[in-house]
């Protein structure tokens, strides 16, 4: 590897290595030196992460210095797995801020693009291979220690965490894409660009190439700068370059080089750059392929390309990560990214009043098809549907179930939304099915044309009584002498003490504040004077006794 730039360095991380420098500085690396498989082994140590039960703050990137093959390889170059997006917080180092403010740099990347700058020499392209040395015994794709993503099911090691570089023949646009490519030969790959409506601007341009009756070049970069790397999940418009979007995210124009073999742009500073044509007469059968739907992918007929170049820097890190069943790296490279970009939606574009925040459902679902809208209290029924609306119909493959809740409800926490639908929601006014929606992202199996999208309001929509636990300052004490005993760690999640919703009376207030103090035979007394006869029991007092709500 080359030597990385300062760990503490201010800004966002210009290439992966100082990244990952920093990442290690901060603790939030993990270095595995034993002999590990890249074909059994590797993905599936990583995935123990995700499915193991630890708390996301646990998460590391996982460099994997000493990697090896099914057939006996080794191979010089080190593979990291997780240093993208294992956790929101590597996510944010990548980007240079905290993760509070993830959401505020992309609102500002997309609203101010920094046009990229050329560069006539490059570290991806220390090394160069060509012609022979492509198809030689272990040289091309053969020489990269590709893992396999999910032993057991997929066809092939297959390169996850890339961009894949196009350019528009009729504008000269480029497109990056964060696509699959299975390894078929040491000098091709077989690639899938999503074809569904919304899908991959790449694809769009493979369809004008074919109109040409010309093959499309293809770049695909592995490894370069995150913020960089973090625009390809992300699902801006066909014609916008993703490279000035990156910089706006950097703070500072990317850094790029034109191809050796192809007439494309990429990274100057990225690890590893895969040149290429993708044949647009010929299809060839590609997968299966575990995807981030959550099942395998089963084979279908996708692009084939042939390598025409592979450049490097001279001591490059391969870069991988984990997908399938969410949560995974991949669910947290989109996440951070597509609720940033729907809360600026709403908020902007549609104007929406009284909207918080947008949260994808992660869990299981892929992020995609379930989504939480939150609003605060001031916001009129109006503005929840348009929200609910916006939301649904901003992107076609988002939003099958959109459910709003009010600012007291963490919508991270799917208890806490069941019970907003348990208490809020009276499904004959606040539930709306609407018809025809597409059928989105997911498996291919049993699927049908056309299916519904569900939006619900979930919101807060008169005073209820307070959420009946232990007020804060009660459960804050309580937590201190429970980490004071030494007691199993606690991971609370909202809500975790009792607050009002705005049905409470000042007189009650005081019953309460007596009775911690040991005063409640003085609320006793009190209310013995108040005694009546003539009432049927459960009838509440201020109904009784004329006072009404306060």
């Amino acid at each position: 590897m080359t030597s990385p730039k300062v760990p503490d360095a201010p800004g966002a991380p210009t290439d992966f290595q100082e990244h990952l420098a920093r990442l290690e500085a901060r603790g939030l690396v993990t270095r595995i030196t034993r002999p590990i498989n890249k074909d059994t082994e590797l993905h599936p140590l990583m995935r123990w992460q995700f499915q193991g039960g630890l708390h996301e703050s646990e998460r590391r990137a996982f460099v994997f210095t000493n990697v090896v093959g099914a057939r006996g390889e080794r191979y010089d170059i080190p593979v990291v797995v997780g240093g993208l997006a294992a956790s929101t917080e590597i996510y944010a180092a990548g980007l240079g801020v905290g993760v509070a403010d993830i959401g505020a740099v992309w609102t500002r990347a997309m609203a101010a693009p920094i046009a990229p700058v050329m560069v006539t020499e490059a570290p991806c392209q220390e090394v160069v291979q060509l012609g022979e040395a492509l198809t030689a015994e272990g040289g091309g794709l053969a020489g990269l220690p590709v893992p396999i993503s999910t032993p057991g099911f997929d066809a092939a090691p297959y390169l996850t965490a890339t961009l894949c570089v196009t350019k528009d023949p009729d504008n000269g646009i480029q497109n990056m894409g964060t696509y699959r490519a299975g390894l078929k030969a040491n000098d091709r790959l077989g690639v899938r660009m999503a074809t569904r409506l919304s899908g991959a601007g790449g694809y769009q341009h493979w369809l004008k190439y074919q109109k040409l009756g010309q093959p499309m070049p293809c770049a695909i970069v592995l490894g370069c700068a995150p913020a960089v790397l973090f625009t390809g999940p992300q699902k801006l418009p066909i014609d916008v370059d993703e490279m000035g979007v990156a910089g706006g995210l950097m703070g500072q124009a990317v850094r790029t080089v034109r191809c050796k073999t192809v007439d494309l742009v990429v990274p100057a500073d990225a690890e590893i750059v895969i040149e290429g044509l993708i044949d647009t007469e010929l299809l060839e059968p590609e997968g299966p392929f575990g995807e981030s739907h959550g099942h395998i992918a089963l084979e279908d007929f996708n692009l084939s390309m042939r390598v025409t170049a592979i450049t490097r820097k001279r001591q490059p890190v391969f870069v991988s990560i984990v997908s399938q069943v969410t949560p995974s790296e991949s669910s947290v490279l989109k996440k951070s990214a597509y609720e940033a970009l729907f809360l600026d939606h709403l908020q902007h574009a549609l104007g929406v009043r009284g909207i918080q925040r947008v949260e994808m459902h992660e869990p299981l679902t892929n992020l995609r098809p379930v989504l939480f809208l939150q609003f605060d209290r001031s916001a009129p029924k109006t503005e929840i549907w348009r929200g609910m609306q916006g939301a649904a119909t901003l992107q076609s493959q988002c939003g099958k179930v959109v459910i709003a809740v009010s600012e007291d409800i963490n919508p991270q926490n799917a208890d806490a939304v069941f019970w907003s639908l348990a208490y809020r929601c009276n499904f004959l006014d606040d539930l709306l099915v609407v018809p025809n929606r597409a059928g989105g992202h997911g498996p291919k199996s049993g699927r049908v044309p056309t299916e519904g999208t569900l939006l619900i309001d979930a919101t807060l929509k008169l005073d209820m009584p307070p959420l009946a636990l232990p007020t804060e300052p009660y459960m804050r004490g309580a937590m201190a002498i429970w980490n004071e005993l030494k007691l199993p760690r606690l991971s609370p999640q909202a809500p975790w003490h009792g607050y009002s919703l705005g049905d409470w009376a000042p007189e009650w207030t005081a019953y309460a504040e007596a009775a911690v103090a040991g005063d409640w035979r003085d609320t006793g007394e009190a209310s013995y004077a108040r005694r009546r006869g003539g009432l049927r029991p459960e009838t509440p007092t201020r109904e009784a006794e004329g006072r009404g709500k306060k």
